[in-house]
């Protein structure tokens, strides 16, 4: 499978994130839709992280020379080419054939760190070994030695950095998704973990959701262990309070990606924009902080930057592109945001990612 000229045959229609989120309906069965597109509840979070970005304005400077711009960051020692990095989503093939497969090729061509989901459908094997732009996502497999198997797997084909999802110990009660009776397709390969773990044993006045499912969960002496038992950094993504920033500091973790997993799982939690602030002020300036949810612009990613973020991550717009569009699709839905970013740089006047800051925004305007 490859990228042949790229997006030349890609349809005029497709400008933007949100034309592609049109199409993608188009693509997919209404159950598989309802769950890529269902929040928590209510959907106040999965609908607010997009607002607090629209509530932002950018105080942009002129006249500057801006010679030499671009758009490379640094995080944990390596360099990335620009800061759009994919969220881990697993269960790919609900949405195109080629899965991960054709994710991991538009990552690959487009040179976006990818963060390969525990729940993937392609074994992570299957990926390219020498592509040094990728990361494994870790949900906790309910005891050490499991999730520590996958570690050293992780470790073993080249990734970069393990990412410990601790924001969903519980599937978030999502209305959306249960209306549509969505289920996983039972032959639906998952090669490195089962679809969800089970508490057995459960005593008669003990809680299924407190005695047993919690207790599958990780805890911060479980995050410690691991730290000494990989050689891998330790990324925390799910984080929103800046007492548990503090705490991941001091328990060895060396980077934050500050999500409300996409407003898929606790409903009214605060919005990941909102969180970067308060959790921006408790930690050293160079420590790395990453945010996802609602990003859909370029100018979104620029002022997650500037309110603190070393990178971003997109979710659900990439699936959009990968369901209309394979491998292209992505790669096109991530030339287009850097593209976007790439201009509003210029037009706000900062050559590079290390130029942005508050001083560009509006503070009167949040």
């Amino acid at each position: 499978m490859t990228i042949q000229k790229p997006f030349n045959n890609i349809p005029p229609h497709l400008l933007t994130l949100n034309d592609y989120e049109q199409q993608a309906e188009h693509h997919l069965p209404k159950s598989h839709w309802a769950y890529l597109q269902s929040g928590a509840m209510h959907e106040v979070s999965l609908k607010d992280n997009q607002k607090q970005f629209e509530k932002i304005h950018i105080l942009p400077r002129v006249l500057k020379d801006l010679s030499g711009g671009h758009t490379q960051c640094q995080i944990l020692g390596q360099t990335y080419p620009h800061p759009i990095f994919l969220a881990p989503i697993g269960h790919q093939a609900l949405f195109h054939a080629e899965a991960e497969r054709a994710t991991a090729l538009a990552a690959e061509v487009m040179q976006s760190n990818l963060i390969l989901s525990t729940f993937t459908t392609t074994d992570l094997h299957a990926l390219n070994k020498d592509n040094p732009f990728k990361w494994f996502q870790l949900y906790w497999q309910g005891e050490r030695e499991k999730s520590l198997q996958l570690v050293k797997q992780a470790e073993q084909h080249n990734y970069k950095a393990i990412v410990i999802t601790v924001d969903s110990p519980h599937k978030g009660i999502r209305d959306t998704e249960r209306k549509a009776n969505f289920q996983l397709p039972p032959n639906m390969p998952h090669p490195h973990t089962k679809t969800f773990l089970m508490a057995e044993h459960l005593k008669p006045n003990q809680h299924p959701v407190f005695d047993g499912l919690m207790q599958l969960a990780p805890t911060w002496q479980d995050i410690q262990w691991l730290v000494k038992h990989t050689t891998l950094p330790i990324i925390l993504k799910g984080v929103s309070h800046p007492e548990d920033a503090k705490m991941a500091i001091e328990y060895g973790v060396k980077g934050l990606i500050i999500s409300n997993h996409g407003g898929r799982v606790l409903d009214t939690a605060i919005s990941p924009l909102i969180a970067l602030q308060r959790i921006k002020a408790v930690v050293p300036n160079d420590y790395p902080l990453l945010i996802d949810g609602g990003i859909r612009r370029g100018t979104d990613v620029f002022k997650a930057i500037a309110f603190g973020a070393h990178a971003v991550l997109i979710g659900r717009p990439y699936i959009y592109g990968l369901a209309t569009a394979g491998a292209l699709g992505v790669a096109h839905v991530i030339r287009t945001l850097k593209e976007e970013l790439e201009i509003t740089m210029a037009l706000a006047g900062t050559a590079r990612l290390s130029d942005i800051s508050m001083a560009y925004i509006d503070t009167q305007s949040h």
